[in-house]
C-alpha cells in the first residue's frame, strides 16, 4: 500500500478541442469554491481533433487544439495559486496510427520497417513479413477496388486522403512510378479492413486497428513515452497520475514500479476488479479508479426482492433471464470472432514454443524484436497457421478467466480456475455460429489446454504467458462490457463497467465489509459513480434502482408499451423501455443514438461490421413512435412521476456515501447537478458551468434548497461533503447500525478520529414509505456525549450517551433531506 500524499477529492474534466486547457483554467476557481481537491484531466497529449484524448500521437507536446504548452503551463500556475492539485490521465498502452502522417514514430516504422529507430516502440510481429494495415474499404472484393485508387503523390502513397510513406529507393521514377509496384516494395501492405478479424501483425487496443500497442516494458520506450509528463511532475505541476489500461501491458507490475521510481505523487490505475478481487499487493499505487466502489455503492440502493419478477419479465418478453450464461457465451465469441486475430497469434506462439521444445533448440526471441528491440531476428517466411486444437484451446482459456487478468505468479489461483473451466469447455462441441471450419472442437483441444498450462507455469514471464494475460482482459471487456451487457438486459442498472449483473444488489453488511477492507488496504484509492466510460450516469442508475422496488408496475408499463410499439429484438426492447424511464425526459435524437449503439454492440440483429439497414431503420424510428403515441407517452410520464422523488433520494444517498466513504472521491464533470447522461458520446457533452456557478453562489449565501428538479440539493450535498473532506482528517471507518422497525432502510457510517463525522443515507425509499416511514427507528452515534450538527439541514443533535432513547430519531434527522452529514462540534 502506497502512502503518498493524495488529494482530498478530484473533479474529472474532459478536454475538448478548441481551447480545453484555457476553459479548464477559467473553471478552476469554481471547482475550488465547490470544495474540490484536485483537477483531474483527460489525456493532454491527444491527437489534433480528438474528442477524448486516448488517441495520442506525439509524446513531446501538448495537443495544440487544447491550447498547447502555453495553456498547460498557465493552467498549472492557476491551480497552484488556488491550492488545487492536478491529476493527469496518461496512456502507456497505445498510440493512434489512424493518420500515419500525424504520428512521427509510426511514419518512420512504415517507411523503414524493422530497422527503424522506433520499431522497438510498437508490438509488431515482423515474422509475418510486411506490416499489414487493415484500412481498405471492402465490398466483397478484398479491397481490390480501393487499391486501384492508390496514387503516388509528392513522394508518398495516397489513398482516399490518407498518406503513407515510401521507403528510400522504392519509387525510382518519382511520382511517375507505378503505384501498385511501389506499394508492393514497402515494409507494409494496405489490406482489407476485414483482415483485422483474421490475423494481425501488430497488437492493438482491443479490436481498434487505429490504436497500435506500445512496448513500455522496454526502458528506452518508457523514457520516450513519459518524458513530457515526468517533466511536468519534476517541475511540481502534476500531483497525481491516472494510468489508463495497465492490463494491456506486458508487465503491469514492472511498469508501475518503474513509474513509481520516477514519480513520487498519487497514482491510480484504471483497473477493473472482479467482486472480491484486490489489486496485486506488489503494485506501488494507491489503488484503482473506482469501478469496484461504484458497484458497491450503487448496489446497496437496489432491492434484491426485485430480481425474481424482473427475471420473469425478461423471459416473458423473450430476453435472457439469467446473465451468467450470456456472459460466458459472449466471452467465447469475443475470443473466437471479435479478437480472433489475437487468439490466433497466441496459438502461433504456443505452437512455436512446442516446436522449439520438441526440437530441443531455441530461436531466442519472442517475435517482438532483437536484443535491443530494434527489429526482427530474421525475415523468415510467415509461420504456418496454428492447429485448430490449439486455437480452440487458447480461445476457451481466454474466455474462462474469472477476472480481467491474472498476474502470474501472484494470480496462480485464478489461473488454475481458468484452466479447469477451459479444459471442460474445450472438450465440448463448438456452438452454432462459432465458425466450425476454423474453430471446431477436436478431441485434442482439452489436451492442448493442459499443454498451454504447463508451458505458462514453466515460464510465467514468457511470451505465451504474457500474451494470454494481455488478451484475457480484452476478451472480458469485449465479451461482457461491450456485448453481454447489451444482451442480458433484465435490469440495466447492474450492467455497468466493473459490475456483476448476477449479483442483484449489495447488502448493508456486505457494503460495510467492503469499506472496511478498502480502508485497511487501499484507503487512498479513487472512488467514482460516473466516468467517461460508464454506460449510464449515476442519476439514471439511481432512478432505475427504484424499478427493483416496483417491478410489477414497471412490468405492466413494458407490456403495454411493447404491445403498442415494441422493438422486434427482445433484449433491445427491454433495454429501450428502461432507458426511456431512466433518462426521461429525453430527446428523440439522444435516445435514437443510444439505442443504435446498444443494438450494434449487442450484435444480435445488427452490428458495427455487419449492419442490418431494415432493423436499424426500425430502431431509428422507435423514439418518435413512442413519444408521438399519446397513450404510451402519458403512461411513461405517469410512471416516472411516481418514482422520480425516490430516484432523487437514491441519487443523494449514493452520492453522499461515495463522497464520504474510504478513498479519494471523484466527481465527473457536471454531475454536481442532476445528470441524466447515457453512454459515450452522450456523457461527453459540454457542461454549462455558468449555470452551475449561479447555483453555487446561492448555496454560498446560506440557501438550503429543496429536493426538486433543479438539482440544487445535489450540489448542496457535493459542496458540503467536499469542503468537509478538504478540512477534516477522515481516516478510519466505523459502521453505524440503525435500530428499530425501519433499520434496514438506512446505511450509515462514521469517519475520522473518534468517529467525528457521520454519513447517513436512506435506501429502498419506496418500501420505507409503504411501511409508514421511520417511526421509532433511531441511529446510535459513536459512543460518548456530544453535540452534532447536520451540515445539510443545519439541525443540531445532542447525544448525552449511554441509552438507546438518547439516540437521534431518523425521522427527525432526515426530515428535510433523505441524507444527513453530521459533524461533531468541538
Amino acid at each position: 500500500m502506497s502512502t503518498h500524499t493524495a488529494p482530498s477529492s478530484t473533479y474529472r474534466l474532459q478536454m475538448r478541442p478548441a481551447g480545453g486547457l484555457r476553459d479548464a483554467a477559467e473553471t478552476a476557481p469554481y471547482l475550488h469554491r465547490l470544495g474540490v481537491g484536485a483537477l483531474y484531466t483527460a489525456p493532454l497529449l491527444a491527437a489534433p481533433g480528438s474528442t477524448h484524448g486516448y488517441d495520442w500521437t506525439d509524446p513531446r507536446r501538448v495537443c495544440p487544439d487544447l491550447g498547447g504548452e502555453e495553456a498547460r503551463a498557465a493552467l498549472a500556475a492557476r491551480l497552484r495559486a488556488l491550492g488545487l492539485g492536478l491529476v493527469v490521465d496518461i496512456v502507456p498502452n497505445h498510440m493512434s496510427v489512424a493518420v500515419p502522417e500525424a504520428n512521427a514514430w509510426w511514419w518512420e516504422v512504415l517507411r523503414d520497417g524493422p530497422g527503424a529507430a522506433h520499431a522497438r516502440c510498437f508490438d509488431i510481429d515482423w515474422r509475418r513479413g510486411p506490416l499489414e494495415l487493415p484500412v481498405l474499404p471492402d465490398d466483397g472484393d478484398g479491397g481490390a477496388a480501393a487499391l486501384g485508387r492508390l496514387e503516388l503523390r509528392d513522394g508518398a502513397l495516397e489513398l482516399d486522403g490518407r498518406r503513407y510513406p515510401v521507403a528510400p529507393g522504392t519509387a525510382p521514377e518519382g511520382d511517375r512510378s507505378d503505384p501498385a509496384r511501389v506499394h508492393g516494395a514497402q515494409h507494409y501492405r494496405l489490406v482489407s479492413w476485414r483482415r483485422s478479424r483474421e490475423a494481425m501483425s501488430y497488437r492493438r487496443f482491443f479490436d481498434v486497428s487505429d490504436l497500435a500497442a506500445l512496448r513500455v516494458e522496454d526502458p528506452w520506450v518508457f523514457e520516450r513515452v513519459h518524458r513530457e509528463v515526468l517533466r511536468w511532475a519534476e517541475e511540481g505541476e502534476v500531483t497525481g497520475l491516472r494510468v489508463d489500461h495497465p492490463d494491456g501491458l506486458a508487465d503491469p507490475g514492472g511498469y508501475l514500479r518503474r513509474l513509481r521510481g520516477r514519480f513520487d505523487g498519487w497514482i491510480a490505475v484504471e483497473k477493473i476488479l472482479a467482486p472480491g478481487e484486490d489489486p496485486p499487493q506488489t503494485w506501488p499505487v494507491e489503488g484503482t479508479t473506482g469501478y469496484d466502489a461504484l458497484r458497491e455503492v450503487c448496489g446497496v440502493f437496489i432491492d434484491p426482492a426485485g430480481e425474481a419478477p424482473l427475471t420473469r419479465l425478461a423471459e416473458e418478453l423473450g430476453a435472457p433471464g439469467e446473465p451468467g450464461p450470456v456472459e460466458e457465451e459472449c466471452k467465447r465469441r469475443a475470443a473466437m470472432e471479435v479478437l480472433a486475430a489475437e487468439t490466433r497469434r497466441i496459438a502461433e506462439v504456443v505452437d512455436r514454443v512446442g516446436r522449439r521444445d520438441g526440437e530441443g533448440g531455441s530461436d531466442g526471441e519472442d517475435g517482438r524484436g532483437d536484443a535491443d528491440g530494434r527489429g526482427a531476428p530474421d525475415r523468415r517466411d510467415a509461420p504456418d497457421g496454428p492447429s485448430p486444437a490449439t486455437v480452440r484451446a487458447v480461445a476457451e482459456l481466454l474466455a474462462a478467466f474469472p477476472a480481467y487478468r491474472t498476474y502470474l505468479p501472484e494470480g496462480e489461483g485464478r489461473w488454475a480456475q481458468a484452466v479447469r473451466r477451459a479444459r471442460k469447455r474445450a472438450g465440448e462441441p463448438t456452438g452454432e455460429g462459432a465458425g466450425e471450419g476454423a474453430w471446431g472442437g477436436t478431441p485434442d483441444a482439452a489436451a492442448e489446454v493442459d499443454r498451454i498450462d504447463a508451458a505458462v507455469r514453466a515460464d510465467p514471464g514468457g511470451e505465451a504467458a504474457v500474451r494470454i494475460q494481455q488478451t484475457s482482459g480484452m476478451v472480458m471487456a469485449k465479451g461482457v462490457e461491450d456485448t453481454a451487457f447489451y444482451r442480458a438486459t433484465r435490469f440495466i442498472a447492474l450492467n455497468e463497467v466493473g459490475g456483476d449483473p448476477s449479483e442483484f444488489g449489495v447488502s448493508v453488511d456486505a457494503f460495510h465489509a467492503a469499506q472496511a477492507r478498502r480502508e485497511a488496504s487501499h484507503p487512498r484509492a479513487m472512488t467514482t459513480l460516473s466516468t467517461h466510460d460508464t454506460k449510464r450516469s449515476e442519476d439514471v442508475r439511481a432512478r432505475l434502482a427504484v424499478i427493483a422496488e416496483v417491478p410489477d408496475a414497471f412490468a405492466d408499463l413494458v407490456r403495454e408499451g411493447t404491445g403498442r410499439c415494441g422493438l422486434s429484438e427482445p433484449s433491445l426492447n427491454l433495454l429501450a423501455w428502461q432507458t426511456l424511464v431512466g433518462a426521461w425526459p429525453i430527446s428523440a435524437a439522444r435516445l435514437r443514438d443510444h439505442l443504435l449503439k446498444a443494438a450494434r454492440e449487442a450484435k444480435l440483429a445488427t452490428s458495427w461490421t455487419d449492419p442490418d439497414p431494415a432493423f436499424e431503420e426500425e430502431v431509428r424510428a422507435w423514439p418518435e413512435r413512442v413519444m408521438s403515441d399519446g397513450r404510451i407517452a402519458c403512461s411513461v410520464e405517469g410512471f416516472v412521476a411516481r418514482i422520480r422523488a425516490h430516484g432523487w433520494s437514491n441519487a443523494l444517498g449514493q452520492k453522499l456515501v461515495q463522497l464520504l466513504m474510504p478513498g479519494v472521491p471523484d466527481v465527473y464533470q457536471g454531475t454536481e447537478l442532476w445528470d441524466m447522461s447515457l453512454v459515450d458520446p452522450d456523457n461527453r457533452r459540454p457542461v454549462d458551468f455558468t449555470a452551475r456557478e449561479v447555483v453555487l453562489e446561492r448555496l454560498e449565501s446560506g440557501r438550503r434548497p429543496p429536493v426538486d428538479a433543479s438539482g440544487e440539493a445535489k450540489m448542496h450535498v457535493v459542496r458540503q461533503a467536499l469542503r468537509l473532506r478538504r478540512r477534516r482528517d477522515l481516516r478510519g471507518y466505523l459502521p453505524l447500525r440503525a435500530e428499530g422497525g425501519a433499520a434496514g432502510h438506512a446505511v450509515a457510517f462514521a469517519r475520522g478520529p473518534g468517529g467525528a463525522v457521520a454519513a447517513v443515507a436512506t435506501r429502498l425509499p419506496v418500501g420505507l414509505e409503504a411501511e409508514g416511514g421511520w417511526g421509532d427507528t433511531v441511529l446510535p452515534l459513536p459512543s460518548g456525549p456530544g453535540r452534532w450538527r447536520d451540515l445539510l439541514s443545519g439541525r443540531e443533535v445532542e447525544t448525552p450517551g449511554g441509552c438507546r432513547s438518547a439516540a437521534p430519531r431518523l425521522g427527525d434527522l432526515l426530515a428535510q433531506y433523505p441524507v444527513a452529514l453530521l459533524e461533531r462540534r468541538e
